[in-house]
Formats: C-alpha cells, sequence, structure tokens
C-alpha cells in the first residue's frame, strides 16, 4: 500500500485540493482473473451510473452498434449537427474498463463539439492480450472511415486508450489507411515500460498510479511476454510518418506520465508532426475524468475547440 503523499499545491483549484486531499492510498492490483473480474464489475458499478446520469442530463443518448464486427457504443448529443465524428478509446490498463466508464468525459464532449462518438468495446487482457485490442480498435476505424470518410473523423483516447489510439495509427498507416482529421491523447500510456523519468520523480504525487502496483502487472498482461519497449506494445519507440494528423496531447504536472508525453510530443514534432502538448499546473493521470474540477471543464472545453476547429 503507497500512502506517503506529497501535500496538494495551493497553485489549483479548491476543488482539486480537496480531491488530492481525499484521495484513497494506492493499494495493489493483482491479474488473477477472479480479484480481476471482482474489480472490473466493482469499478462499473461505481462509474457507469454516474456517466449515464450526466449523460441524460445533457440531453444526449447511447447505443450500441457494429463497426467492422466490433461492438461499439454510439453517444449522440442532443445537438448533433456536425458530420464529423469521434472514435474513443477507453482506459483501464488494457486490463479493464469500458464505454460506460468512460462517459463522464464522451458525454461532455459530444456536446461541446456536436459529434457522435463511437466508443469500440476492444477486447481486454489478459483474457485477450496484444493484439487483440488493437485487432478491434483497428476493425473499428477501418469501417468508420469507410462510412463516415477518414477525414471526418477525430480519433482520441485516455490512458491505455491513448497508447491504443496510437498503435491503430501507426498500424493503419502501415495498411495504407487513410489517416483521421486529428488525433487526441489524455495522458497517453506510449511506454510500457519504466523509463520515464517522472515514473520515479513524480511517486507519490499522482494519486491514481504507481508503477510496480498497478502499471506493471497490467503491462505485461498486455504484452504477453513481449519485451516493454517493443513499438508492439509502447508506441513511444515507433517511426512515426509525417503523414500522421495534428495531434493534442494533455497531461499534468503530477501525471506519472509527464515524462512519457514529452518524449512523445518531441518525437512526433521531430517527425514533422503538428502537435501540441498541454502540460496543466498541479494536475494527474487523466485529470479530465473528474469533471467537478474548474481545470477538467477547461481542458474538456480547450480539447472540443481543438477538435472542431480548422484542420
Amino acid at each position: 500500500m503507497l500512502s506517503s503523499r506529497v501535500p496538494a499545491p495551493t497553485s489549483i483549484s479548491q476543488p482539486a485540493q480537496k480531491f488530492l486531499r481525499n484521495a484513497p492510498a494506492i493499494t495493489a492490483r493483482p491479474m488473477d482473473l477472479p480479484a480481476l473480474d471482482k474489480r472490473r464489475r466493482d469499478t462499473h458499478a461505481f462509474y457507469a451510473p454516474a456517466g449515464y446520469k450526466l449523460l441524460g442530463e445533457l440531453g444526449g443518448t447511447a447505443d450500441e452498434v457494429t463497426l467492422g464486427a466490433v461492438r461499439v457504443q454510439r453517444i449522440t448529443p442532443k445537438n448533433a449537427t456536425a458530420t464529423n465524428v469521434i472514435l474513443y478509446l477507453f482506459g483501464g490498463g488494457y486490463v479493464q474498463g469500458s464505454p460506460d466508464e468512460d462517459l463522464e468525459i464522451t458525454a461532455q464532449l459530444a456536446d461541446l463539439t456536436a459529434q457522435r462518438i463511437y466508443a469500440p468495446h476492444y477486447a481486454l487482457a489478459p483474457e485477450k492480450p496484444f493484439p487483440a485490442a488493437l485487432d478491434d480498435a483497428l476493425a473499428a476505424y477501418r469501417a468508420l472511415a469507410a462510412e463516415q470518410g477518414a477525414a471526418n473523423i477525430t480519433v482520441m483516447g485516455e490512458s491505455a486508450g491513448a497508447g491504443l489510439a496510437l498503435l491503430t495509427m501507426l498500424a493503419a498507416s502501415r495498411a495504407g489507411l487513410p489517416m483521421p482529421r486529428k488525433l487526441v491523447l489524455l495522458s497517453p500510456w506510449s511506454d510500457l515500460a519504466k523509463t520515464g523519468d517522472t515514473l520515479t520523480t513524480l511517486e507519490g504525487c499522482d494519486p491514481s498510479l504507481h508503477y510496480e502496483m498497478t502499471l506493471e502487472p497490467a503491462a505485461k498482461a498486455f504484452a504477453a511476454g513481449r519485451d516493454l519497449t517493443s513499438p508492439d506494445v509502447s508506441p513511444l519507440y515507433a517511426d512515426y510518418p509525417k503523414s500522421f494528423p495534428k495531434t493534442l496531447i494533455t497531461t499534468g504536472t503530477r501525471d506519472l506520465f509527464l515524462s512519457d508525453c514529452a518524449r512523445l510530443s518531441t518525437k512526433m514534432r521531430a517527425a514533422g508532426i503538428d502537435c501540441e502538448l498541454r502540460v496543466w499546473e498541479g494536475m494527474w493521470h487523466v485529470f479530465e475524468y473528474y469533471t467537478e474540477l474548474p481545470e477538467a471543464q477547461a481542458s474538456l472545453a480547450e480539447i472540443a475547440r481543438f477538435i472542431t476547429g480548422p484542420g
């Protein structure tokens, strides 16, 4: 159990300070299936109802459709007028999570952008390790691009879902598929190995992550024996084509993945990609999920402007 914490800074909002003060201690997350199944059920039961409540308050709806034989949650905002759409890949370390649990973000983004959001139920490890999640995400993107046109799609993800978004776009490029209009990455898990500086220097600062207790077991379950620095599973180490879409990366000064986000943005810019890195003071891993925070609302509004703005 990790109980030591760096005190909340006074430079952030009162709700954010309160969140950091009250965050529970991080505990180990075993990967044995009985424990993992319980964690999946408990997490879904805790987060999904609030997401559906928010979706209803915003006047949006959610239904299930199929893209490329992959089950997908489709979120339609009340003001859906745009021809553009968003393909959203949920977070959860490749071992848990679902579109239901990310409605706190997707319901708001759909409303802010007036765009429908398609969130695939991609395969989870350890039952279905790499490349199952990538196969699902790529199949969904291929089908959505054929249906809507790649130039009308923003691909987006959070945490492991953002890493999967990168893997999907790299695979799409290798397959000769057209690139989407834009790419948005919230605290992307781009390096599954413990090589980034802030995985060590920010230990105790991020209220949600710890490498040995929460990240390494999930990384090994997803990689299924592959080297964690292989570009197959860690897109930070991939070669990026200049044709990659305009990209926005968000992170925070307490995000355990801060240095990975910095290295990723540097690598993408060096490849000639239009990539912007936004670092939020005092914020932690995927802080946008906690929509009661003024910083989360400000970031989501900025992301919506990026998505709807000129290409």
